[in-house]
């Protein structure tokens, strides 16, 4: 292991263009283009995009709803998009009053109807309350997507579409995630232009 920071740059750096290399996989770019298949056909049909995750995937969550809701790269309409936790009175009160294992899957219960679609990230795949939330909105007849690592884990057989960062670094992973977010913008914008 070096001591030299630059080395370290350049080996993080390298890392991260690798895992996201990868992505050029067909099986993931399928995978990307099928989300977004579902997300336009939501949008296009009246429904709304609901975000959620934890941690670094929360703030993933808001920053991908408020691309929908404001703009990506086109000027147009915004379109409905909801980040589940950024509702700090909402997620404090489920969790005090029904467990954190239930802050995602409440929200969906109220806020979810079948033409909507879930998008349910964790780096992991494995997350309670993420698995959770996108059980029940597949019970809601809702579609649902998942941005995990490269296993999936108990996220990938929850939802319809698992996008699966080539990856099992978590701060690879989660630089996958906006990449991939960043393409399901671009995919709807281009096809509901």
């Amino acid at each position: 292991m070096t001591s030299d920071p630059a080395a370290v740059a350049r080996a993080t750096i390298g890392a991260s263009i690798a895992t996201q290399q990868a992505m050029l996989d067909g099986e993931h770019v399928a995978a990307l283009v099928r989300a977004a298949e579902l997300m336009t056909r939501a949008l296009r049909g009246g429904g709304k995009l609901l975000f959620f995750g934890n941690g670094g995937s929360a703030t993933d969550a808001t920053h991908l709803a408020a691309e929908f809701v404001g703009r990506f790269e086109r000027e147009r309409r915004g379109y409905p998009a909801v980040s589940l936790p950024a509702n700090e009175s909402t997620v404090t009160a489920i969790a005090n009053d029904y467990g954190y294992e239930r802050v995602f899957a409440r929200q969906i219960e109220a806020l979810g109807r079948p033409e909507d679609v879930a998008i349910a990230i964790s780096t992991s795949g494995r997350s309670e309350n993420v698995v959770a939330g996108a059980t029940a909105a597949r019970e809601a007849g809702m579609a649902a997507v998942a941005l995990t690592g490269a296993d999936g884990g108990l996220l990938a057989d929850a939802v319809d579409v698992c996008l699966r960062a080539p990856g099992t670094s978590t701060a690879r992973v989660q630089e996958c995630h906006i990449l991939m977010g960043h393409v399901l913008c671009e995919l709807v914008e281009r096809a509901l232009q």
